[in-house]
């Protein structure tokens, strides 16, 4: 099925994270989407109904996912659309399913610090992805790390992410 969708809500599950035998890193997670609307006969917003979904991400995404999203956090992901019909024994549903081609924090609720991931296999002075040059790290810092010395949060974000599992 090829049918686009980009949803914003809130993440209502801790993401799960697993990596599969063949070590392909999967992360899924719950999201609770509800439109709000404004009602003029009382004179404030009410919320409308919540849709759930749940959300899964592959590879890279599901590696950069894992670190940087938490249960709570307000979310704006894209991807493909799939339902599905279920049933065992005697409950029958439908569940639906949203395969994440991309995944962000919603910045109309808060602000973010974007922290770039180098995969192991990406060598410096070569191609990258978007066909820049990858720069190369200044001596003694991880390429990941603060931009600015003594920048305690950039740092801590840069070992978190080198504690991650590389899928390459």
């Amino acid at each position: 099925m090829s049918d686009l969708i980009s949803v914003t809500g809130v993440v209502a599950t801790p993401p799960r994270h697993l990596v599969t035998r063949e070590g392909l890193p999967i992360t899924t997670f719950r999201l609770a989407s509800t439109q709000r609307r404004y009602d003029r006969g009382e004179g404030k917003w009410v919320d409308g109904e919540t849709n759930w979904f749940t959300v899964t991400s592959f590879r890279q995404l599901a590696t950069n996912v894992v670190g940087s999203i938490e249960k709570g956090q307000r979310v704006v992901v894209a991807g493909r659309l799939r339902v599905r019909e279920w049933q065992n024994d005697e409950k029958r549903g439908t569940s639906v399913e949203i395969d994440a081609d991309s995944l962000g924090h919603d910045l109309s609720w808060g602000t973010a610090v974007f922290t770039r991931t180098i995969s192991s296999s990406i060598v410096a002075g070569a191609p990258g992805p978007d066909g820049a040059s990858v720069p190369e790290p200044a001596d003694g810092i991880d390429a990941r790390a603060a931009e600015e010395p003594g920048d305690d949060l950039a740092v801590a974000r840069a070992q978190r992410t080198a504690e991650l599992p590389v899928p390459f």
